[in-house]
C-alpha cells in the first residue's frame, strides 16, 4: 500500500482526503503511482503530467524520505520506505511569483 499526500487544490478536486492510500502494481515508480492515482480519481489526469508527454507538470513537485524526487526519472524505484508504506510520497504545488511593491 502507498501512501500519497495530495495539495488541498487537488483533494477538492478529486473529493479526496489530504492522504489516500493506493495499491500500486509492479515495481512502485513515480510512473506507476501516478498511474494508479489517475486510474482511482480520473479528475486529475492531466493535473500532475501532461496528457501526450506524461513529463511532469512545472508546478508540481515531488518529495519523499526529505528528498526532492521531482527530476527523478519517472521509471527509476522510489524508496524502500515509501514502496512499503512507511512514508509518503507527497504532491507539492510549487509556487511562483514576482516581487511584491
Amino acid at each position: 500500500m502507498v501512501r500519497v499526500v495530495l495539495p488541498a487544490h487537488l483533494r477538492t478536486l478529486a473529493r479526496a482526503e489530504a492522504e489516500v492510500r493506493l495499491e500500486v502494481e509492479g515495481q512502485v515508480t513515480q510512473r506507476s503511482v501516478l498511474d494508479a492515482l489517475e486510474a482511482r480519481y480520473p479528475m486529475l489526469s492531466g493535473t500532475l503530467r501532461d496528457h501526450v508527454t506524461q513529463k511532469r507538470r512545472a508546478f508540481v513537485r515531488f518529495f519523499a524520505c526529505e528528498q526532492d524526487l521531482s527530476h527523478e526519472s519517472p521509471d527509476e524505484p522510489l524508496p524502500l520506505p515509501v514502496a512499503s508504506g512507511a512514508e509518503p510520497l507527497l504532491v507539492v504545488g510549487a509556487i511562483a511569483g514576482g516581487r511584491i511593491s
